[in-house]
């Protein structure tokens, strides 16, 4: 995998473009560190302490199934976006080789590798949290399973 700073820069530029300030109710997303979730309902909260005029998303997220994430609607735009659309999602799993954070861990792992040591515990724990991300949105854009995109990546890459 290769990695170049435009590519980056491009990427977040183009995901704070997809921000939106309105969901839906049931239309999938991309919160933080949640990864994808769906819009399950969108009300004001009866909880002690919290402003009961102040509407909040309420999300489910896709791979935690026992998590609830309660979003409030006028601040959602800075952690929320649509997720990937099927056109957008092949064309970042083209860009993949030129993203140079995955270039750099990717690199480092491979030279560790052929030294005969293993990675770092570090770098394992970044590189899977990004992985598990990028694995859990794709497979919403491309319509498969979690399980199916790292195989995907892989056979879309070679034919580049």
């Amino acid at each position: 995998m290769v990695v170049n700073g435009n590519c980056v820069f491009n990427f977040l530029q183009w995901a704070e473009e997809r921000k939106v300030k309105v969901f839906q109710k049931g239309e999938r997303v991309v919160c933080g560190s949640k990864g994808v979730c769906v819009v399950e309902e969108i009300t004001t909260l009866d909880i002690a302490g919290v402003d009961k005029k102040r509407e909040y998303y309420i999300l489910k997220p896709l791979y935690l199934s026992s998590s609830t994430v309660y979003i409030p609607v006028d601040t959602a735009e800075g952690s929320m976006r649509k997720v990937l659309a099927h056109e957008e999602a092949e064309s970042l799993i083209r860009q993949i080789p030129e993203i140079p954070i995955i270039k750099t861990i990717y690199l480092r792992k491979r030279a560790r590798e052929e030294a005969g040591r293993k990675e770092t515990a570090v770098d394992a724990r970044y590189f899977r949290i990004a992985e598990d991300q990028l694995y859990g949105e794709l497979a919403v854009a491309l319509d498969m399973s979690r399980e199916n995109v790292e195989s995907y990546i892989n056979t879309s890459l070679q034919s580049v």
